[in-house]
């Protein structure tokens, strides 16, 4: 038995719906200013991140380690594997005496069509204090796996809410 979900287009003027990006996923690269602060210090700050979109997700933006504050980052033991990136290492943030785990992710060895990926670091908005996109506060993606950005330019709804697993 096929089973259909059909979402309305939700989206309001000058919103993308994320139920238009495509699947499989896509990086691309780009220019909006990204800003991640915990405790009061600054931990990433670019306008020259990579973008990931996929299909009932808001974007998760991957940071180029030369715009992440050096000594933060500690390797963590968790891994995953996603069917178009390739295999994920997770970091934990050490900063202002505490140790946020699992925080953020990178793909040090991504797959042929992700390569812009590689060594870049996304970070969990929901493990930080505030995470910005053009000076915009963002709302962590629901659920505890993805990391996905929602700002006020997408119209969801979006993957990892209850009952989404299987979208």
């Amino acid at each position: 038995m096929t089973i259909l979900i059909v979402h309305p287009d939700p989206t309001g003027p000058g919103q993308e719906s994320v139920w238009s990006y495509p699947r499989p996923a896509i990086a691309e690269p780009c220019s909006r200013h990204i800003r991640i602060l915990h405790r009061g210090v600054t931990i990433a700050d670019t306008s020259a991140s990579v973008r990931t979109i996929e299909t009932s997700h808001p974007p998760s933006y991957y940071i180029p380690p030369s715009d992440i504050l050096p000594g933060l980052l500690q390797p963590s033991a968790r891994r995953s594997f996603c069917e178009w990136k390739g295999d994920a290492v997770y970091f934990n943030l050490a900063v202002g005496g505490v140790r946020l785990r699992d925080a953020a992710w990178s793909y040090p060895a991504p797959s042929p069509k992700f390569e812009i990926l590689r060594d870049h670091v996304a970070f969990y908005a929901g493990a930080v204090d505030e995470c910005f996109v053009d000076g915009e506060r963002v709302t962590p993606q629901p659920g505890d796996f993805y990391g996905g950005w929602i700002t006020s330019d997408l119209a969801g709804p979006f993957k990892g809410v209850p009952g989404s697993r299987f979208w």
